[in-house]
């Protein structure tokens, strides 16, 4: 038997370097490429015991022949990039970390278009038994990039009688040598350390910590998302935000029936189980991406985000990108896809929108970035206030106390451990979010404006620290899935 990995780059192209340095893009990738991808899914996975026996066994294996038809290296232009994980903890004041004071460094971003691409790795002779092909395909199914995070795959192991047509194939030139899965994992340990150097007790202090496991670390949401950049109509003011994501989500549910699957939407779309029923299972979010958290920040919005659940692999489905390709179909004089999202007939006409959104795995701009809220950290504020979960009882300084202890439910509800310290207030920390509520004359369009599951709700900013690093995105209360409760990572110092 034969054992042949696929790799089929989706977007027609390849990013990735042979150094950090070279202009010369690394085509065919090496192997051992391609197995640092199936790494990184495995750590993504849980790193279960029988992925890491099938990685192991990979590892052994003698060079595979690489199959391939030609590609045409694309030219790489010098630009100059911040460097990442800037460090604030050295000075007290570190303006460096700030983007418009982050010092450049020249980078090159090498690529290659093939001619077909698709590409096979295979390994003539060997034969894994039914649980390490098993884990192998689990893996493959898994990992979305190889290389740069823009190199989108689409990646199947498989076994095949004989050998197949290796005209157009070639020895690898750097095999994956028996011990680099545990180099990998001890070079990652390694980063882990160093990366939370900042939170390590000072020489002699005596700190008590209580183990916490790696579900309390990530809350239920991914850190990959969807961007829906804003490119056109008039986009309705933040606080319009769960009216918005409402009209999205409803949408995508109008986009399976359109591709003949309204019986078959999936439960971490609709937000329902085959009964009807709200579901239990973690589901899509929808937030916005306002402008805000800079200097002169003014909270318009710039975008919204698709959210999918941490355990999917939502935006991979083959059914998902096929509705996007239907309510997105592609504008050739601005050579993007287009998205138009309106209110229904009948709709009040202060509520009624019509915002064309141009969806995106990767932004430039930067209130786009995800980053800026799947950060590491310990202290996180509300960019948009919390929809609590239960109507207020108390009164005076009680109720206070009563609504800090829903926003630490609400942590635990999305799968973090109870943060421990909850301050709540009527404006955020994070510079130009709308406050919760305005004053009692103030008019109406400065309300949070909410559909009718979440009008009753008491809103509710919120700053919240964690007895250890969280990351991120952490969305929290009643309205987590239409933009309400969206964090953002906050700078202690600042």
């Amino acid at each position: 038997m034969t054992l042949v990995l696929e790799v089929e780059y989706l977007a027609g192209v390849a990013f990735a370097a042979i150094g950090p340095d070279s202009a010369v893009p690394d085509w065919p990738p090496q192997p051992d490429r391609v197995f640092s991808a199936l790494v990184a899914t495995w750590a993504a996975r849980g790193q279960h015991a029988g992925e890491t026996a099938a990685l192991e066994w990979l590892e052994q294996l003698s060079p595979p022949l690489v199959v391939e038809h030609g590609a045409d290296p694309r030219t790489s232009a010098l630009v100059f990039v911040p460097p990442n994980d800037s460090r604030s903890n050295r000075r007290k004041h570190a303006r460096g970390v700030l983007p418009a004071l982050r010092r450049r460094q020249p980078r090159r971003f090498p690529a290659t278009r093939p001619n077909d691409p698709v590409l096979r790795f295979v390994w003539p002779d060997a034969t894994p038994d039914t649980a390490v092909l098993m884990a192998l395909t689990q893996l493959a199914h898994d990992t979305s990039y190889v290389g740069h995070s823009s190199s989108l795959t689409r990646c199947r192991f498989s076994l095949e009688q004989g050998v197949p047509d290796l005209s157009t194939g070639s020895i690898a030139e750097l095999r994956v040598y028996s011990g680099r899965f545990k180099e990998l994992r001890d070079t990652y340990a390694r980063f882990e350390q160093s990366a939370s150097g900042s939170d390590r007790p000072q020489k002699g202090a005596q700190v008590a910590r209580t183990p916490i496991t790696a579900l309390q670390r990530r809350s239920q949401f991914a850190d990959r998302w969807l961007i829906l950049e804003h490119v056109g109509g008039t986009m309705p003011d933040v606080r319009a935000c769960a009216l918005v994501a409402r009209t999205i989500r409803d949408a995508l549910l109008a986009g399976y029936q359109r591709i003949g699957l309204g019986d078959q939407i999936p439960e971490v779309i609709s937000g329902h189980s085959a009964n009807g029923a709200p579901t239990r299972l973690p589901h899509v979010a929808i937030v916005p991406l306002p402008f805000v958290g800079f200097s002169h920040a003014d909270g318009h919005v710039m975008g919204f985000a698709i959210v999918p659940p941490e355990e999917g692999t939502l935006l991979q489905d083959q059914d998902f990108r096929k509705v996007l390709r239907k309510l997105a179909p592609m504008n050739e004089d601005r050579g993007r896809r287009i998205l138009t999202i309106t209110t229904k007939e009948g709709t009040p006409p202060d509520q009624s929108f019509s915002i064309q959104l141009s969806p995106s795995l990767e932004a430039e701009r930067r209130s786009l970035d995800p980053a800026l809220y799947v950060t590491r950290a310990r202290t996180f504020a509300t960019v948009t206030p919390i929809a609590l979960d239960r109507h207020l009882k108390e009164k005076g300084a009680a109720r206070q106390s009563e609504i800090e202890a829903q926003v630490s439910v609400a942590c635990q509800k999305i799968g973090l451990r109870d943060p421990e310290t909850v301050v709540a207030d009527k404006y955020s920390a994070i510079e130009g979010a709308a406050s919760a509520y305005p004053p009692g004359n103030s008019p109406k369009w400065l309300r949070w404006h909410m559909p009718p599951s979440l009008a009753s709700r008491q809103l509710t900013h919120a700053l919240i620290r964690f007895p250890e690093p969280v990351d991120g995105p952490v969305v929290l209360g009643a309205g987590r899935f239409l933009g309400l409760g969206l964090c953002r990572p906050l700078d202690p110092e600042r």
